[in-house]
């Protein structure tokens, strides 16, 4: 089971002295903060090492271990160690105008391991900012959620996540459940403390770690709504705020659903329509692929065999970058032909699995800080209701997360917060919100929504007429220019500016 949702950067990359100047009070605003010796805690910065991830940058990046609270309402308690990387600006000193944090979305994605390779995109910003970001609390190397070991997760793979009778249910709920107890037990106190605003309140103490009197921050995907719930915690504190392919803040379990499902589904069209097909006969043909795909799996290369749940998550890899669809073009034609070798190396990307056979934990941190941010549980017989209006929307795509909905958090061991994030932001300065017409995971929508959830005078859209999950650095001028603009030098475009 995968939920889709991640950010650009990861797309992109997997395919190609401080002071106490304001933190939370229990109200949530500006306040005294945590104590001194978080606030004013001294980083011991030095060469970074190797992941599992990938190689240790070289050049000039530098990594370091900060502490935060487990929980920020008891700030001299037990701690919890965040791994950050930073590589300083590039350009004069007298320029510089301070930190930029980035978080690359998912939830858990890496920063550690993204944001190298991913500063090629920002040489303009490196200039005068330096480039900071880190592993949230439950990800990666900040003492990241692993709940099942790399033979379990293959074995989870052959249940099958658009179940059709009551046994294939049974075993899918079961599966559910399974997974939250072990993600309970392997990641014990802090299952409670990876939410959301766990991490905004982690990123005010950043920030004044690292010395700096406001944040300037750049969100991508997920990083969308932690950017929003930072800026209503702490709008006195917020510098430049950019946010690019937007989550939706309206939208509680079953909206998020419904809106990948649209986006999915459009960038499908999308993708069809780029190759002479006419999308609803293109989108039917493929909705009876994963039909017989999933009364009988496809072979592969290799002793593995190609689900209708790894076939699903094959074809939506491909949608987040313009620049697959050839390679989607041709894995179709192999499933077609009965091989599904294609599609499976497109599933194993999304869900970071390598060649030998060894998985990534983002899955799993995804899973935990969503779960104990979002309060709706839908039953399954609340989803079986749902599902008809799910495969209107897509008849690909859409009882895929349908039924998601249910299994997802199906019988976490802790319970969700909220409904939906709150992001209003009165009083903050302006936050630019850049929604893309043609992103399959964070439907244009999102970024008008969040626009006016933060508040007058505060959410500023830019629009781009592309595809992909993602606008800046995708190859426009238009927008990485308004970007850098704002970033560099405070300028703020007019609210609804279009890049086409």
């Amino acid at each position: 089971m995968a939920r889709f949702l991640r950010g650009a950067a990861l797309a992109a990359v997997v395919l190609l002295g401080a002071g106490c100047s304001g933190s939370d009070t229990s109200d949530g605003k500006s306040g005294s903060g945590p104590p001194s010796s978080l606030g004013s805690q001294k980083l011991d910065w030095g060469r970074c090492k190797a992941t599992s991830d990938g190689p240790a940058p070289g050049g000039d990046w530098q990594c370091a271990t900060m502490k935060v609270p487990l929980d920020h309402s008891k700030p001299d308690g037990e701690t919890v160690d965040l791994a950050l990387i930073r590589s300083r600006a590039t350009g004069d000193a007298d320029e510089r105008i301070g930190s930029l944090l980035f978080n690359f979305g998912g939830p858990g994605g890496s920063g550690v391991s993204i944001m190298p390779p991913y500063a090629s995109l920002t040489d303009q910003l490196h200039e005068r900012y330096d480039l900071v970001s880190w592993d949230p609390r439950g990800v990666a190397g900040s003492e990241g959620v692993r709940c099942r070991d790399d033979e379990e997760i293959q074995a989870a793979e052959a249940v099958d996540s658009t179940p059709d009778d009551a046994a294939e249910e049974t075993a899918f709920f079961e599966d559910a459940s399974d997974f939250g107890a072990d993600c309970a037990k392997g990641a014990g106190k802090l299952l409670a403390h990876v939410s959301t605003t766990d991490t905004a309140r982690d990123m005010d103490l950043m920030r004044q770690v690292l010395g700096d009197d406001k944040l300037h921050y750049f969100g991508i995907s997920y990083g969308t709504e932690l950017g929003g719930v930072y800026a209503h915690l702490f709008p006195k504190n917020v510098g430049r705020l950019a946010l690019d392919a937007v989550v939706d803040p309206t939208a509680d379990t079953i909206g998020h659903a419904k809106n990948q499902s649209l986006g999915f589904q459009r960038a499908l069209e999308s993708y069809l329509k780029s190759t002479d097909q006419d999308p609803e006969e293109g989108t039917r043909k493929i909705a009876n692929l994963l039909e017989r795909i999933d009364a009988e799996p496809l072979a592969t290369s290799s002793e593995r065999r190609l689900t209708q749940t790894l076939a699903i998550t094959g074809i939506v890899d491909p949608l987040y970058t313009e620049h697959s669809w050839p390679a989607l073009t041709s894995a179709l034609d192999a499933a077609e032909d009965g091989d599904g070798t294609e599609l499976l190396a497109f599933a194993d990307e999304y869900n970071e699995r390598d060649p030998e056979g060894r998985y990534g934990t983002g899955t799993h941190s995804q899973r935990a800080i969503s779960c104990l941010d979002q309060k709706q549980r839908p039953t399954a017989e609340e989803t079986k209701k749902l599902l008809p209006e799910f495969r209107k929307i897509s008849p690909v795509f859409g009882e895929f997360m349908g039924w998601d909905t249910a299994g997802w958090c199906h019988d976490w061991p802790v319970p969700g917060q909220v409904d939906n994030p709150e992001v209003s932001a009165p009083g903050a300065p302006p936050v630019l919100v850049v929604g893309n017409t043609g992103d399959p995971a964070t439907p244009y929508e999102g970024a008008r929504k969040m626009a006016d959830e933060l508040g007058e005078g505060v959410g500023v859209v830019l629009t781009w007429q592309g595809e992909g999950h993602g606008a800046y650095g995708s190859g426009s001028d238009c927008v990485d220019s308004t970007v850098n603009g704002y970033l560099l030098e405070g300028t703020v475009p007019k609210d609804g500016k279009v890049c086409s």
